[in-house]
């Protein structure tokens, strides 16, 4: 693409379009962005419309069209033979990296954002290396005194620094934070000290602080990223200046930054909260060099919890604060501070009960944004709440003085709980603190799988949970106090593990009954709960709740559960979902005769969730319940198959037929077990779809390779016959395919298998012609690109080929292609290579085809080849008893699907549709040792006295020693 006004006049107006609210218009431009973006000059012309187009609109959507795009295709993932198109050309990749920062700090304030994290996700792949100059570049803009400037490189710094915070320690990293340090620490000090400076000279000024104090955050947020893997020298030298100013910025109250916004936290509340943050980083980590400044941080974070208000605007800061107390607390050699009984109390009166309580805004979440709210509560991405923190501050005090603690706190649970039942209407707030406090009392380590694993041994949860949370839960309205019942589930579900079985048994069907609240908070909980009910396990790793158990439920289980999809709020409602999958698991036949009524329930939902699929999990889960569906029910009744297809192929056609990216690769999975259910001949009404399958597009996105290679080897197991007699034009499709994966090294091993089946099912006579040319297009991936996982599954192949046409034609298909090359495949590639071998399946495949190689090729004996015949012995006897070889060369590291760029969804496999594994080999070998003791005998009787003087001349005593028990296992010896 030409940088010409005629195609920034084209990129303008699809830009515009793809605003526009109409799919019909929106998807096409979408699609033609998506069409030019590998074109030389793309990403230049964005810039220049960010840059110079007069319309504001354009330049926002042009500079997150940019971003997006720059990450999509930045990060050159070298993984494919063909390489994955370098969609970004070298000329390009310059004039961004030399533009980016001037035109970022040029930039209003929404589009340098966009840059900024642009230039970040640049950082992440060139910096330092291929981008030496970005530091400097960043560093002397400092000097330019302009705030929008120097912000533009701050929020840069953060942005590329940040990840500091989570990478793992690494002599590169290492290297890298030296080289920022050496460049950055000394100016960001300085500039620290000046804007400090220029706070007290503008201290009336209101829009000049607005300015200085954004930029005092981002020093704030690059100190703490900096400091966060060690104590870098530098710091430690300048720590008085850092620690006495953030001390001095922690005691500051200026009037002209008091926000009256009580939602949205201000610029002092934000910068005082990094500070909170900064500060028990170092107490946590560098606790000896910080000791002379911790008790003034520890007294002026205790008054900034003391008189900072409830609103909400203050939530990070107050969680910040406490959880910096939390820190400090369950050091050993702070706990002097906390150890005075006075202390304690005044911690948990005016610290942690006031920051457990219930609040408005909280009520207001649990009503109207029950998402958000079951996000933070349930998922604990409440990281930054009061109460979250106030728990941890909890725990953190029960380290050393969990006796005192226990007991402060019990007086306050019991008058709370005696304030409720006085007035339970007005007072229930009251009941709901008391139940939180106990929790947070009581768990001391907790995970998402298990709930709570460790419990406060001072706290009886049984007679809690039979005294305050059953009665809530038995009450005869489901819609009374939604709080508590939230509460009352939430309970269940973190104390499942310490409250006794008989208890849950009692719970179930309460919480069946919960299912039907109008609270979308408490419907969800209560299907949450029975799905984790549902997983626990009890001994013999059975499930702990038993299906019989269950009996006199399932029909009312059902029924609530998929009622519960149609409560306002929850049609798509994910821990619903999952909920339903689980019963499923758990209930296997009993739910046979609710099928029908189930199914047409499900495939209803599918198509209503198939016009816009926005919940990843939820569809998940439903795509896995149809799955169990249909296994529970084909398992007792295998011609039940016909039904499902029936009730689900309609709506599958609608979901190909409109290219529903997102659930074709489950639609695959799906048809994939359906048709394995079958069993004999494939219906016709897979083979009308059968050629639409081996269509090339379908093949462009990696998240539908697994799924469809493994829907054409259920074509292949199931109608190799029909394929070879009514649809032999289509095998060089499918050979296409092979080829297309084959030459792919994130998809090679899918190519084999697709290779493997049709080696193995297949009529020989309709794959004859098409043999060599395979074996051609292996050999020259061998040749360009040769991979541990490439000769593995290689090996596999040629050894199945072997069981499947015999030794004598593998060794003659390899010698027709080149002379002498069967010896070579042998000498360079199966036996050194064999010991990398893995899987049950796999290695028996390799022993029976090598075993067939030693036995049954008459070349092996009596040509040249015969001197590889005892070191392939050798290799065979290592295959069988040596340790698998699982080394990798450095430099195969494998990217994962997950990260190969562009549009395409991943794919995600589903549990429930899962294969069982498939053993070519079968019933005709056993036991693989035994079969080659026999196979030599059967050669050592055709030709007397060769294999044993073969042995005794060149096979080592170890593997002789090894084979002579295979024989006497199999009763036979060697003539």
């Amino acid at each position: 693409m030409e940088l010409s006004d005629a195609n920034l006049q084209t990129l303008t107006e699809y830009l515009k379009k793809t605003l526009d609210p109409d799919p019909a218009i929106r998807r096409p431009a979408e699609k033609f962005l998506e069409s030019v973006e590998g074109s030389q000059n793309y990403p230049l012309l964005l810039l220049t419309l960010l840059e110079k187009s007069q319309e504001n609109v354009i330049k926002v959507c042009a500079s997150v069209t940019f971003k997006n795009y720059i990450k999509r295709n930045w990060r050159i993932v070298g993984i494919l033979v063909e390489d994955e198109p370098n969609k970004i050309c070298e000329s390009d990749r310059i004039a961004i990296k030399a533009n980016i920062v001037p035109l970022m700090l040029s930039s209003p304030e929404q589009i340098q954002k966009q840059l900024s994290d642009a230039i970040s996700i640049i950082g992440r792949e060139d910096f330092p290396q291929k981008w030496p100059d970005l530091l400097t570049e960043m560093v002397n803009r400092f000097q330019s005194g302009d705030f929008h400037v120097i912000n533009g490189v701050l929020r840069t710094a953060h942005s590329l620094f940040k990840r500091y915070r989570h990478e793992f320690k690494s002599n590169e990293l290492w290297t890298e934070i030296k080289l920022v340090l050496d460049a950055f620490a000394l100016p960001l000090t300085n500039l620290f000290k000046a804007t400090i400076e220029l706070c007290s000279t503008h201290a009336n000024d209101a829009s000049a602080l607005k300015v200085l104090f954004s930029s005092l955050i981002l020093i704030a947020k690059l100190f703490y990223s900096l400091n966060f893997q060690d104590l870098p020298e530098f710091f430690e030298d300048n720590m008085e200046t850092w620690m006495t100013n953030f001390h001095t910025l922690l005691t500051l109250d200026n009037k002209l930054l008091q926000t009256d916004d009580e939602e949205e936290a201000g610029l002092l509340e934000l910068l005082k909260s990094q500070i909170c943050d900064n500060a028990a980083l170092y107490a946590q980590k560098y606790d000896e060099e910080f000791q002379p400044y911790l008790p003034r941080f520890v007294t002026a974070i205790w008054n900034l919890l003391v008189t900072t208000g409830q609103e909400v605007k203050y939530d990070l800061l107050v969680s910040n604060a406490i959880q910096f107390l939390a820190s400090v607390c369950e050091r050993p050699h702070y706990k002097h501070l906390f150890e005075d009984q006075n202390t304690l109390t005044s911690i948990c009166e005016k610290v942690i009960v006031p920051n457990m309580e219930f609040r408005a805004a909280d009520e207001e979440a649990f009503e109207d944004n029950s998402e958000e709210y079951i996000r933070r509560d349930l998922e604990g991405s409440d990281i930054d709440t009061r109460r979250r923190a106030a728990c941890d501050l909890v725990r953190g005090l029960c380290k050393f003085f969990e006796g005192p603690v226990t007991g402060i706190f019990s007086g306050y649970v019991n008058s709370m709980l005696q304030e409720y039942a006085k007035n339970p209407s007005v007072n229930w707030k009251h009941k709901d603190a008391a139940i939180y406090l106990v929790t947070s009392l009581a768990s001391k380590a907790q995970t998402q799988k298990h709930g709570i694993t460790q419990a406060n041994e001072l706290v009886n949860l049984t007679e809690f949970f039979v005294n305050h949370i059953q009665p809530d839960l038995k009450s005869a309205s489901v819609n009374e106090f939604p709080v508590l019942k939230a509460d009352g589930i939430k309970y269940i579900m973190i104390f499942r593990n310490q409250v006794p079985k008989e208890q849950l048994l009692i719970s179930i069907p309460l919480l069946i009954n919960h299912l039907q609240a109008e609270s979308i908070v408490v419907h969800t909980y209560a299907a949450h709960a029975l799905e984790r009910l549902f997983t626990m396990r009890g001994t013999n790793n059975t499930t702990l709740i038993t299906a019989a158990e269950m009996a006199p439920f399932v029909e009312v289980l059902l029924t609530n559960l998929f009622k519960a999809l149609t409560l306002p709020g929850s049609s798509e409602n994910e821990y619903i979902m999952k909920a339903i999958m689980r019963s499923f698991s758990l209930l296997q036949e009993s739910i046979i005769p609710y099928i029908p009524s189930v199914i047409t329930q499900l495939t209803q939902k599918l198509l209503a969730v198939s016009k816009n699929p926005s919940k990843p999990h939820f569809n998940h889960y439903m795509f896995e319940s149809i799955c169990l569906s249909i296994r529970i029910t084909c398992k007792a009744n295998p011609d039940a198959v016909g039904s499902f297809e029936e009730a689900l192929f309609m709506v599958f056609t609608e979901i190909l037929q409109n290219d529903v990216q997102e659930f074709i690769p489950y639609v695959f999975q799906v048809m994939s077990l359906l048709l394995e259910m079958h069993k004999n001949e494939i219906p016709s009404s897979y083979m009308a779809l059968f050629p639409h399958l081996l269509q090339p597009v379908l093949w462009e996105r990696t998240g539908n390779i697994p799924p469809l290679v493994r829907l054409l080897q259920a074509y292949l197991e199931r109608g190799a016959n029909t394929i070879a007699s009514a649809a032999a034009d289509k095998i060089p499709g499918l050979l296409g395919v092979f080829q297309k994966l084959i030459a792919s090294k994130a998809n090679d091993h899918q190519g084999f298998y697709l290779l493997n089946s049709i080696i193995e099912h297949m009529p020989p006579e309709s794959v004859d012609q098409y043999r060599k040319q395979i074996f051609i297009l292996l050999f020259q991936r061998l040749q360009n690109s040769k991979t541990t996982k490439f000769i593995k599954s290689f090996l596999v192949f040629i050894n199945l080929y072997c069981i499947k046409y015999g030794a004598l034609a593998l060794q003659e298909i390899f010698d027709s292609i080149q002379p002498k090359m069967f010896g070579m495949v042998l000498e360079k590639i199966i036996i050194p290579e064999i010991q990398k071998v893995s899987g049950q399946v796999e290695k028996k495949i390799c022993a029976v085809g090598i075993t067939k190689i030693l036995t049954e090729c008459p070349p092996m004996m009596d040509t040249e080849y015969t001197k590889l015949w005892t070191p392939l012995l050798q290799a065979l006897i290592g295959l069988f008893e040596l340790p698998e070889d699982d080394t990798v060369p450095d430099e195969e590291h494998f990217i994962d699907i997950e990260d190969a760029p562009g549009y395409q969804t991943a794919f995600s496999q589903l549990a429930f549709a899962g294969k069982k594994e498939h053993d070519p080999v079968g019933q005709m070998v056993n036991n693989p040792r035994i079969h080659l003791a026999q196979s030599l005998h059967k050669l050592s009787t055709a030709c007397p006295g060769r294999v044993p003087s073969m042995l005794s001349t060149s096979l080592n005593a170890e593997a002789l020693q090894y084979l002579q028990g295979y024989l006497q296992a199999a009763s036979v010896t060697l003539l």
